[in-house]
């Protein structure tokens, strides 16, 4: 978790990397970086955005929450982006050639939501980003201002990879040509990833843990059109009020009427990512509806995937993933 001061220069551009939080801890985590796993994300690109519990500052939050957040930030020390890649990123994962695989559900929940035409606007955050990119490939046609984030400072600077287009970066024009081809519209895989290097403006720290997930003096246009998070908060809290809690503080980010794509695991407990055995609270349909209505959105599609048994690889014990599409109701109270 580096000091989150070196900015990753982009194509043109510099992507802000302000200073480190007073607490660093685990970032963002289902705070906000997604590679901080899964809070990261777990098929999905799991993000981190959980920072070290600060019971200074814990918003009423009882002593075994506290406890139970610290606990969550200290495995998520051990994170490898690599590893979480090559386990949910892969073959056999990451083989996009079966319309029936979990990559291509979640890229397709994606496009047919964006198709809508009903989620653009200016800004976009996506909460807990991990080490992945594929979260916003259909996303970058409908927004000009993109911000990613993640608790750990390793899934940040595995982002700044692909950003910038280093040698080593992992290669996601596998997802990048799928999405091309699923959304029909003759542009080039290539074009694609031009237009979301461009399109991201910062990649940030995010704890999703904190009243204010991004901190105080944000560099990002607040609030949001949009939030996309996917495989973060169910993957960084060590309990459904965490998680519940988690939603409420994201939510503050995101302007009324906006909306939000949120992706995650269903009845997961654990996955791994190296040496890192992360702790996830497993989650059903209808809690992930419930908390949803509790943070003022209105849910518009609820889709779940069960994970077919040659999927099944021993790096997790997750039973389906899940995509909602919820708009925060005008007068709202978050």
């Amino acid at each position: 978790m580096g000091s989150g001061t070196r900015g990753a220069r982009g194509p043109g551009r510099l992507i802000a990397q302000p200073p480190p939080p007073r607490r660093r801890g685990r970032g963002a985590g289902p705070a906000g970086d997604k590679g901080a796993a899964r809070r990261a994300g777990h098929g999905a690109g799991r993000g981190s955005s959980m920072r070290r519990a600060d019971p200074s500052h814990a918003a009423g939050a009882a002593p075994e929450s506290d406890a139970g957040r610290a606990a969550v930030a200290w495995a998520y020390q051990r994170f490898e982006p690599r590893a979480y890649l090559r386990n949910n990123y892969a073959p056999p994962r990451g083989d996009l050639s079966s319309p029936d695989g979990v990559g291509p559900w979640k890229l397709r929940c994606l496009a047919q939501t964006f198709a809508t035409g009903e989620v653009s606007g200016r800004t976009l955050i996506d909460i807990g980003s991990g080490p992945t990119i594929y979260q916003l490939l259909s996303a970058c046609a409908h927004f000009e201002d993109i911000t990613m984030t993640d608790f750990l400072e390793v899934n940040r600077q595995e982002l700044g990879l692909w950003l910038q287009e280093e040698p080593g970066a992992f290669n996601w024009s596998v997802y990048s040509q799928h999405v091309c081809l699923i959304e029909g519209k003759g542009e080039s895989w290539q074009e694609k990833e031009r237009q979301l290097r461009a399109r991201v403006k910062r990649v940030l720290p995010v704890d999703v843990h904190q009243p204010q997930p991004l901190g105080t003096g944000s560099l990002v246009p607040l609030p949001a059109d949009a939030l996309v998070s996917a495989f973060c908060l169910e993957a960084v809290s060590p309990d459904l009020a965490s998680f519940q809690r988690a939603l409420d503080h994201i939510t503050t980010l995101l302007r009324p009427g906006g909306h939000l794509l949120l992706i995650g695991a269903l009845e997961e407990s654990w996955y791994l990512a190296g040496e890192a055995r992360l702790a996830v609270v497993p989650v059903c349909e209808g809690e992930v509806r419930e908390a949803l209505v509790h943070s003022g959105y209105e849910v518009r599609d609820l889709r779940t995937y069960i994970m077919p048994a040659h999927l099944q690889t021993g790096v997790d014990d997750v039973k389906g993933i899940f995509f909602a599409w919820a708009q925060k109701k005008i007068g709202a109270g978050l």
